[in-house]
């Protein structure tokens, strides 16, 4: 992205180019009349219910991340805030693969999807938005404990394995919050897109690690309660930024468990409530339950465990050698001895070579475009493993540049050729470069043969780790997982343009202070017009009702809501909750 632009933050500016390719403007001007009203309906419930329910102070959590109760936040305004306790923010289209997600946790950047929830979908949506995003994620943000939790978790999400069927679950559940969030979409549709998704999970097979970790990332960071079983209190974005499931999930009817390792046993439907949630303690319960989940994963377990899940994936994955030496690739075999680790390793197409998570020169995977194998273990009649061989030692076992050597390993591979640079990197040998080179298995099976060219073989006595992904992303040209299917943006036809006006008014005068006269206006237009609307109506009563003017028009307007309330029981909770609010306001110090 040429014209990235970074909002002059720290952790948003270090993003590597494999991250930043998700990442669209916000295009603050697009959001209209309507969009605010709902932002500030939506915040105002939350905060009046939310300032006894929420585990953290609710609107000092807002202000750290630069949000106000009063309109959409601006990008630059979170991003100025949020620098202050160490992260940032940037808007994407909706979801993004779940690897992406965590990666950006990991640079301690909040993932905001630009687009919020229409009109009619204001209790809750199935598609991420900027309500979710920003008043259910960022907020709490501000709590050490819990950012380090947050970020901690990207970081060992970001290795974790995923499948095809994780990319084809994720596919299907994008397209129908794309589809839920469309005003005019086919039931039908949204009948076979649902059915779609109930499919892919119950036709997963044995879930990854990646779909494991989303359960957990689902029952904290999304639908997370913590305290006592019998008094938890809400950390969860899913849940603060629901102003129907925050009440309804304090609920008897919704179990609540105490939040450990075992929540991993526990899938989850993205459309529909929660039937229980888990209750944590303390934060670092939730670091707890990580790093006990994190202890079974590939990247901590490496060898042929590893290795074989690396197979099983069938995406590029990456080996780390005892010697720190990284192979990036597509892992398609290996070989094992008696004590189960892996004696061979071997990859197909692209290949590169990394140390530290950064590519060797010269072992990028155009040079190693047809794979890349090696043995792995130690040297046959050695106790100490030959990453750790000093000069003299390598002389003493006839291993020298410019000269012929023959390497016997305790697997039985045998490598021999003309040796002409040995690498090493922090102190240990990483890499041989052999021309002329023979490696036989311990049948004498040909693995490499001198016609193929030189042979670069790594060096290290165990396979450490394995994870998803390569090493050097970015110098690996590693696009991630991009969907196609683009988020819904709605044409708005004159008639609605219209009634944006009329929002657009009654903002102006909630801001700016002035005549109410004209709002009598306001509400015959609306009323001839826009029968069905309750949320501008409520915004004039409102005002009305505050400043103590116009007794007829007020009675005139509350009477409309009562009556709707009363027979559209769609809009009883929402006209009810904002009635409520007229007579009990939040404080207007709090929402500027």
């Amino acid at each position: 992205m040429s014209d990235f632009n970074d909002f002059n933050n720290p952790q948003v500016a270090a993003l590597p180019s494999h991250l930043k390719q998700f990442i669209v403007d916000q295009h603050y001007g697009h959001y209209t009349p309507v969009d605010h009203a709902v932002w500030r309906y939506v915040m105002r419930q939350n905060y009046s219910y939310l300032k006894d329910v929420a585990y953290y102070p609710y609107i000092p959590g807002l202000q750290k991340a630069g949000l106000t109760i009063e309109k959409i936040p601006d990008l630059q305004d979170m991003n100025n805030a949020l620098a202050k306790i160490g992260w940032g923010a940037v808007t994407v289209d909706g979801f993004i693969p779940p690897a992406a997600f965590m990666e950006y946790q990991a640079y301690r950047v909040l993932v905001i999807a630009a687009d919020i929830r229409q009109l009619n979908h204001i209790e809750y949506t199935p598609a991420p938005d900027i309500i979710h995003e920003s008043a259910g994620h960022a907020p709490i943000i501000a709590d050490k404990d819990y950012h380090e939790y947050l970020s901690y978790f990207g970081s060992i999400g970001a290795k974790a394995m995923f499948s095809s069927q994780d990319f084809e679950l994720y596919e299907a559940i994008r397209a129908l919050s794309i589809l839920k969030e469309m005003p005019d979409a086919d039931p039908e549709e949204i009948q076979r897109a649902d059915e779609l998704v109930a499919w892919y999970q119950d036709n997963m097979g044995e879930p990854s690690e990646m779909a494991l970790l989303s359960r957990l990332h689902w029952w904290t960071v999304e639908y997370g309660l913590i305290g006592t079983l019998d008094n938890p209190k809400i950390y969860g974005a899913g849940l603060l930024s629901s102003i129907g499931e925050s009440a309804s999930c304090m609920m008897e009817e919704v179990k609540k468990l105490p939040y450990t390792i075992d929540a991993v046993k526990y899938s989850y439907d993205i459309t529909k409530t929660q039937p229980q949630l888990f209750v944590t303690p303390t934060f670092q319960n939730l670091i707890d339950v990580l790093e006990e989940f994190a202890d079974t994963m590939s990247f901590r377990r490496g060898g042929t465990y590893g290795i074989q899940k690396a197979i099983d994936s069938k995406n590029t994955c990456t080996a780390v050698y005892s010697s720190g030496l990284q192979i990036s690739g597509t892992f398609t075999e290996f070989k094992t001895e008696g004590n189960g680790q892996p004696t061979f390793i071997k990859t197909t197409g692209g290949t590169s070579l990394a140390v530290g998570n950064k590519q060797l020169k010269g072992h990028g995977k155009k040079y190693h475009k047809d794979g890349f194998s090696s043995p792995v273990g130690r040297l046959k009649g050695y106790d100490k493993p030959l990453e750790d061989f000093t000069a003299n030692e390598l002389t003493a076992a006839g291993i020298e540049t410019g000269k012929d050597v023959s390497l016997i390993f305790e697997s039985g591979i045998t490598v021999a050729g003309k040796l002409t640079k040995i690498s090493t990197e922090n102190g240990k040998i990483i890499l041989f470069k052999i021309e002329k080179c023979t490696v036989l298995d311990e049948k004498g099976s040909i693995l490499f043969d001198p016609a193929w060219g030189i042979y670069d073989m790594a060096v290290g006595g165990t396979i450490t780790s394995v994870f998803c992904g390569a090493a050097d992303k970015d110098a690996f040209l590693e696009i991630a997982y991009k969907s196609n299917t683009g988020t819904h943006h709605p044409e708005y036809d004159q008639r609605t343009k219209e009634l944006h006006k009329l929002y657009q008014q009654v903002r102006d005068r909630r801001h700016t202070g002035g005549d109410l006269g004209f709002l009598g206006n306001v509400w015959m237009v609306l009323q001839k017009f826009h029968h069905d609307d309750w949320l501008c109506a409520l915004e004039i009563l409102e005002l009305l009702e505050h400043e103590d003017a116009e007794p007829a028009l007020a009675t005139e307007i509350k009477q409309f809501l009562e009556q709707k309330a009363a027979t559209e029981p769609e809009y009883k909770k929402l006209i009810n909750d904002g009635l409520y609010l007229i007579k009990h306001p939040v404080e207007e110090r709090l929402i500027i």
